[in-house]
C-alpha cells in the first residue's frame, strides 16, 4: 500500500456489448452448458403446452450454473468490458434488463455477428447503430457455449431503478451539444503506404501499433514504433525490426482485457545516449504486487499499471540488452483510461526547468462511470491527471522517483495533496504534444458527448467529471447528457478546450500535432488530429489555439494510391483504430491499428491543383 490507498465502492462491473471493441482470444468454455437456443424461453413453454408464466424459469435457455456464469464474466471482461456497464449508457448501452426486452435468439445473433443483423433491417440493430455510430466486430472466435457463458451472465443482472436526472437542478439536457458541423477544407493529404506491421493475432486488431517515436541524438535519427502486445519495432526503410520484447523482460505483462491493455506507452530520456535510459508503461494482473496508488485490498480491480526505467548496456545497440528498474505502480479499477501516455517535453534545453522531466497521463480508470467518482475529482488523488516527475530524483514517497520542487502541489503545504501531480480534471489524457510556440496539448477521450484538445497549464483544472468539453455533466446522475453551464461556472476555475467536438461527427479523438516540416508548406502551422473509430482527419490552425475560445476545425480529405478514399472504406466499414506520429525531420506518419498500415504523409493538394 502507498500513502494514497481509497476505499473504491464499485457499483457496477464495466463491460461492452455494442461498440468497436474487437473479440479476443479467450478459453473455450469447457464444461456442459446448452447451446445457444433458437428460441426465448418464453416460446419454449409455448411448444411445451404451457402458460408463459413465472415457472417458465426453469426451461430459461439461460444457464444457472456457478461454473458457466463465471466463466461468462470471464468472457465479459477479456472481450467487452472497455465500455459498457449495468448502471447507465457509456459508450454503448446499459445492459441492466436486456435479456429481458429481447429474446435469446436475438441477443446470441447479435453478438455472433452484430453487422449482418443490423444489416438485415432489425429494427433494433438500426436504432442502436444511430445512437452510438459505430459497429460491434462479428465474434467469430466464441463458440456456441462461450456465447452461451456470455449471455448467461448478462442475464444475471436484472434492470434497477433508474438514476436520478436533475434536470431540476441543471435545467434540460442538451440534445445536440455542437449543432455546428465540422467543414470540409479544400486540402487533400496525400499518403503513401510504408509497410504493414507484422499481425500479432489472428483477429482484429491484427497489429496494435499505438505510438510513435524519434531518437536523436546519435550519428543519424532512429525511428521507432511501438505495439501493444509487447514490441517495439525500429524502422528501417519499409523492415520492422524488433528492438524490444518487453514480454520476455516482464513475465507478468498481460496485453488483455481491454482495448488499450498491454503495452502502453515509451519514451527515451533525452541524454539517451549518455545513460542508456528509457520509459515505458505496461499492465499487470491485479493485486501483482503491492500498489503505490492503491485501493484497498478487500475491493476488486481490473489490472495494474506499471512505470519501469530501463538502463541499456549499449546505447548504440540495434536489441535492449540491460536492466529495468520499477518506479511507480497503480491500480485501475477497470481496463479503459489507464497510463497510455508518457512524454518528455521536447523544446526544453539543458538548464531550462523542464528538461528531462516526465510527463505521465493517467485516466480515471474507468471510476467516474463506475459511480466511484470522488477516485478522480480532487487533487488528492492521482487518477485523471498528467503527472510531472523527475526520473532522476529520490524523493518521492517510495523513493523511486523525483518531485519537482517547481510543480503546481509540490510546495502547497497541504500534506493531502499529491505533488506529482501537473494538472488534472481528464477521463483519458490519450495523447500529449507540444506546439512549436511552446503550448502543451494535451488530447482527452470523452464519454458519451464531447472529444477534447486541451493547453495544459500548471496547476489547471479541466473539469472531469464534473465538466465533458464546455458543458457540465451530472457524475452522480445520468452520465449520457450533459448541460448549459451553470450562472456562476467561474467560481470552480475550470480550464476548458481549446477545441472541441460532439459525437455526431466523431467517437473518440486521435491526439495529433502541429505541423511543422517545410516540405509542405500548406500544412505548417496546423495541428492534425482525428477520430479514432470513423478514421476522419481534421485540422485547427495552431494560432487559433487560445484559452478561453474554441479554434474552428475543418476536415481534410486523404489520397492513397493515386485514389480519394477514407481509411474507413480500406477498411471495409470497420474501426479505423486511428493514431498520428512523428518521423525523423518532424515528418507525419498515419496509421491504423486495426490493419497494421502505416502510411506517411508526402503532400498535399488544394482543390485549385486537384
Amino acid at each position: 500500500m502507498g500513502k494514497h490507498p481509497y476505499l473504491l465502492v464499485l457499483t457496477c462491473l464495466q463491460l461492452l456489448f455494442l461498440a468497436g471493441c474487437a473479440p479476443k482470444q479467450t478459453p473455450t468454455v469447457t464444461n456442459s452448458a446448452p447451446a445457444p437456443s433458437a428460441i426465448s424461453g418464453v416460446e419454449q413453454a409455448k411448444v411445451a403446452g404451457q402458460k408463459p408464466t413465472d415457472s417458465v424459469q426453469a426451461t430459461s435457455p439461460y444457464a444457472s450454473n456457478p461454473q458457466v456464469i463465471a466463466q461468462g464474466e470471464a468472457l465479459f471482461q477479456n472481450n467487452c468490458a472497455a465500455c459498457h456497464n449495468f448502471k447507465q449508457k457509456s459508450i454503448g448501452p446499459n445492459l441492466a434488463g436486456v435479456t429481458a426486452e429481447v429474446s435469446h435468439t436475438w441477443i446470441t445473433s447479435f453478438i455472433r455477428n452484430a453487422p449482418a443483423v443490423i444489416a438485415s433491417g432489425d429494427a433494433r440493430g438500426k436504432r442502436l447503430f444511430a445512437e452510438y455510430n459505430q459497429y460491434m466486430p462479428p465474434f467469430t472466435s466464441l463458440s456456441n457455449a462461450d456465447i452461451q457463458a456470455l449471455v448467461s451472465f448478462i442475464n444475471t443482472h436484472k434492470k434497477t431503478a433508474p438514476l436520478t436526472v436533475s434536470s431540476t437542478q441543471y435545467g434540460e439536457a442538451i440534445k445536440d451539444p455542437i449543432p455546428t458541423k465540422i467543414p470540409k477544407s479544400n486540402l487533400k493529404l496525400i499518403l503513401d503506404e510504408v509497410l504493414t506491421a507484422p499481425a500479432t493475432a489472428q483477429k482484429i486488431p491484427l497489429a496494435r501499433i499505438n505510438k510513435m517515436r524519434v531518437l536523436t541524438g546519435g550519428k543519424k535519427d532512429r525511428h521507432f514504433i511501438q505495439e501493444l502486445r509487447g514490441l517495439i519495432y525500429e524502422i528501417e526503410g519499409k523492415k520492422l525490426n524488433v528492438f524490444m520484447d518487453i514480454t520476455k523482460e516482464r513475465p507478468g505483462f498481460i496485453p488483455q482485457p481491454g482495448l488499450a491493455t498491454g503495452f502502453g506507452s515509451f519514451a527515451f530520456h533525452p541524454e539517451f545516449y549518455k545513460n542508456g535510459l528509457f520509459y515505458t508503461t505496461h499492465t499487470e494482473k491485479a493485486k501483482a504486487a503491492p500498489a503505490d496508488f492503491a485501493v484497498a485490498d478487500s475491493l476488486k480491480i481490473a489490472l495494474q499499471w506499471v512505470l519501469t526505467e530501463w538502463k541499456m548496456n549499449g546505447p548504440h545497440a540495434a536489441t535492449f540488452a540491460g536492466t529495468g528498474r520499477e518506479m511507480l505502480r497503480v491500480d485501475m479499477m477497470t481496463q479503459v483510461h489507464g497510463v497510455q501516455e508518457i512524454i518528455f517535453n521536447p523544446l526544453a534545453k539543458p538548464g531550462s526547468p523542464d528538461y528531462g522531466l516526465l510527463y505521465i497521463g493517467v485516466g480515471d480508470g474507468g471510476s467516474a462511470e463506475g459511480g466511484a467518482y470522488f477516485i478522480c475529482n480532487s487533487n488528492k488523488t492521482i487518477w485523471s491527471s498528467v503527472l510531472r516527475i523527475d526520473p532522476k530524483g529520490r524523493n518521492s514517497e517510495n523513493g523511486k522517483y523525483g518531485i519537482p520542487a517547481q510543480n503546481p502541489f509540490a510546495q502547497d503545504n497541504d500534506p493531502q495533496t499529491l505533488g506529482e501531480v501537473y494538472v488534472r480534471g481528464f477521463r483519458n489524457p490519450n495523447r500529449i504534444s507540444w506546439s512549436p510556440d511552446g503550448k502543451m496539448l494535451i488530447s482527452d477521450i470523452g464519454l458519451n458527448n464531447i472529444e477534447e484538445l486541451n493547453i495544459g497549464q500548471a496547476g489547471a483544472d479541466y473539469g472531469w467529471p464534473a465538466r465533458e468539453g464546455t458543458f457540465l455533466l451530472d457524475y452522480r446522475g445520468k452520465m449520457d447528457r450533459v448541460y448549459a453551464l451553470p450562472p456562476d461556472d467561474n467560481k470552480f476555475n475550470y480550464t476548458y478546450p481549446v477545441a472541441q467536438f460532439d459525437h455526431d461527427e466523431g467517437n473518440a479523438i486521435s491526439g495529433g500535432f502541429v505541423y511543422t516540416n517545410p516540405n509542405i508548406a500548406v500544412l505548417k502551422g496546423k495541428y492534425i488530429f482525428g477520430d479514432i473509430v470513423s478514421g476522419r482527419v481534421f485540422f485547427v490552425d495552431n494560432s487559433q489555439l487560445k484559452l478561453g475560445q474554441q479554434a474552428p476545425i475543418q476536415e481534410m480529405d486523404l489520397q492513397i494510391a493515386g485514389k480519394r478514399t477514407t481509411l474507413k472504406e480500406i477498411m471495409g466499414g470497420k474501426k479505423t483504430d486511428l493514431r498520428f506520429g512523428l518521423g525523423p525531420k518532424q515528418e507525419l506518419y498515419i496509421f491504423t491499428k486495426s490493419d497494421g498500415r502505416l502510411y506517411k504523409v508526402t503532400g498535399c493538394s488544394t482543390k485549385d491543383e486537384i
